[in-house]
């Protein structure tokens, strides 16, 4: 073979894996965007639809008050195209470490009026501070879905009335959901129309509701019941003769099976809020969530079966 022809063929092989090596590699064409956690991510992914991938930075199941980044969170955040935030203080540990990132990002809560955690006999250090748990109801979930809507058109605008259609058709879905919900606890006496939770996670639900919230901790980093807050939430149930109490998946129920042990009250079932479950789970999706939450408390309430209790 002649010297040139080596370095034609030599020529074509660098070129043949040069090739190969592009054809190979993962560049996305669509907007990447990363959620901080699964609920959030299942709500952008509805408004997404077809025309950008979303990830959460969270994984199913994780409590996500107080959570600490890793290294590799964040390579993901800085590989997005759009990062959703919470806010409301909840997911203040990533935005400590986004001021160093040159990534677009939205607060979903944007908009929302936020209901402040009440005092709490503990000396908790949350009392005052706004509830972060908004999208526990469906009306201010609209507000998050219009709000990434929003967001997702300032970086993708040639998708943007995609965006807005999306947002619209989930929208009409939330407000669905919460018709249910209202009409099943109107159906309830007024002793059943209480919710004893371990977290004060359902302050926004309990409002659209017509439920009296009642808690052992206002949030889930401050999961270690006090004393006094045992004794409030005891003396709550007898005195109110609820039937029935809660608590949700990220955290040891264990102080409130003592408060049922303590009361007439038996424990109704696992609530979800912090995070969905994996996909084969109960709460694949935040409107499963919701579903799943209200056919949970209803239940437990009324002592009823849970396939007969919500239209």
């Amino acid at each position: 073979m002649s010297a040139a022809r080596r370095i034609t063929v030599a020529t074509l092989v660098v070129v043949a894996v040069v090739c190969s090596a592009c054809e190979t590699r993962d560049v996305p064409d669509r907007p990447q965007v990363l959620a901080t956690f699964t609920v959030l991510a299942d709500i952008a992914r509805n408004v997404a639809g077809d025309h950008a991938d979303v990830s959460s930075l969270t994984k199913f199941g994780a409590e996500i008050h107080g959570y600490e980044p890793t290294p590799g969170d964040l390579h993901k955040a800085s590989d997005a195209s759009l990062v959703v935030v919470n806010g409301l203080h909840l997911d203040d540990w990533f935005e400590r470490f986004l001021s160093d990132i040159d990534v677009p990002r939205i607060v979903a809560s944007d908009g929302i009026a936020p209901l402040p955690i009440r005092a709490d006999p503990g000396g908790s250090p949350a009392t005052g501070k706004p509830n972060p748990h908004a999208w526990m109801s469906p009306l201010e979930a609209k507000t998050y879905a219009d709000n990434i809507a929003r967001g997702l058109a300032r970086i993708d605008p040639g998708h943007a009335d995609a965006y807005r259609a999306n947002a619209e058709r989930y929208d009409a879905r939330l407000d669905d959901e919460r018709a249910r919900l209202v009409t099943a606890i109107d159906a309830l006496p007024d002793n059943e129309r209480a919710l004893v939770t371990c977290e004060g996670a359902f302050s926004y639900l309990a409002r659209d509701t017509g439920l009296t919230e009642h808690y052992i901790w206002p949030v889930n980093s401050e999961q270690e019941a006090t004393p006094q807050q045992m004794r409030r939430t005891v003396d709550f149930v007898r005195d109110r003769h609820v039937p029935a109490v809660f608590c949700e998946s990220t955290v040891n129920n264990a102080p409130m099976q003592q408060v049922a042990r303590s009361t007439d009250a038996r424990l109704g079932g696992t609530l979800y809020v912090d995070s969905l479950s994996e996909p084969d789970g109960p709460v694949p999706t935040y409107l499963d969530l919701l579903r799943h939450d209200l056919t949970t408390i209803i239940a437990g309430l009324t002592g009823k079966d849970a396939d007969h209790v919500v239209p």
